[in-house]
Parts: C-alpha cells; sequence; structure tokens
C-alpha cells in the first residue's frame, strides 16, 4: 500500500478536484459519489428544501467545503444553511445540518469520522440516508438512530420530511 502523500491546506483550496475531496490533517480523501440513487436522493433533498425554503428559513447547497478546523474540510453531500447564515465560500460556522447520502459501498462505521468531524464543529442535526436499504438515520458522536415513525426532523422547526415519499420519488425513475 502506498504512503499517503500529504499536501498543504494552501495547496487544497486553490485546487479543483472533480469530484471534491475533503481533506483531512493533510491527506486528500475521495468521496463515494456517481451512482444514480446517491445522486437521485441528493437531488430529491435539495429539491424539498428549496421548494420550502420560505417557510423554513433555510438554504440547501449540495456538496459545499465545510471548514471543521484549519486542517479538516469535509463536504457533505446537502448542507442545510438558516436563512440568517452568512454567505460565505467555505463554511466555518455550525449549519443547521448535515445530510449524508449512502453510496452502494458506504458503510456507517465509516461514516462515524465524518459525523464526528460535524459533532465537533457543533452541527446539531446530522441525518444519514441509505437509498440501498430504504433507510435513514439521526447521526451523532454515540451512532445512528433509525427513526421511528419514517419521518425526518428538526427539532423545534417546522421541518419535517417523509422517508416515504421521498423513496416513492426516487422509485418513479
Amino acid at each position: 500500500m502506498a504512503a499517503a502523500v500529504h499536501i498543504p491546506v494552501s495547496e487544497y483550496l486553490r485546487t479543483t478536484y472533480r469530484p471534491d475531496r475533503d481533506y483531512v490533517d493533510g491527506e486528500l480523501k475521495e468521496r463515494n459519489v456517481g451512482e444514480q440513487p446517491h445522486a437521485h436522493i441528493q437531488a430529491i433533498i435539495t429539491g424539498i428544501f428549496r421548494e420550502h425554503r420560505s417557510d423554513w428559513g433555510v438554504r440547501a447547497l449540495p456538496e459545499q467545503r465545510f471548514q471543521i478546523t484549519p486542517t479538516r474540510f469535509r463536504i457533505p453531500d446537502v448542507t442545510v444553511l438558516r436563512n440568517t447564515d452568512p454567505k460565505d465560500a467555505i463554511i466555518s460556522f455550525a449549519p443547521l445540518l448535515c445530510v449524508e447520502i449512502l453510496s452502494k459501498d458506504d458503510t456507517l462505521g465509516e461514516l462515524q469520522e465524518r459525523v464526528d468531524d460535524y459533532a465537533t464543529m457543533g452541527v446539531e442535526n446530522i441525518w444519514a440516508i441509505d437509498p440501498w436499504k430504504r433507510a435513514a438515520y439521526y447521526a451523532s458522536r454515540q451512532g445512528f438512530a433509525r427513526t421511528d415513525d419514517g419521518m425526518l426532523r428538526i427539532e423545534h422547526s417546522p421541518i419535517t420530511i417523509s422517508l416515504a415519499e421521498v423513496f416513492a420519488e426516487l422509485d418513479e425513475f
């Protein structure tokens, strides 16, 4: 196995990667993307937040760079900001919500490091959606808790998303 190549933060920030990559303490980390179920769920979730942006006071951004620490950058599949949040090029504050969509070969165990990074930054709402198993979870440092009623919610807000509707739309095509 080849040794990891470390690059400085400045090089990461001035380089365009396709697809974009996480940067963790000097190492580039590839993200599993590119399969239709992943991309479609990402579009559906982003679309739901866009449709309700005025009512919910939010804006949803797919694949937005998010700075956890000076040497750690993550790119959630969907980041949801409050309308009052700054419009910085790279997010360096805790957004309202980070959504991770599992790709075919992802596991919840592998996702835990990303969840821990979001929690370190102060993100209180983290969702993980598995289009392959038709499941969704609330994620935290303690692990993953499956929704018990088929809905994803953000406490103390009007934000509620029906998984049945999300997965029905996924199955349309």
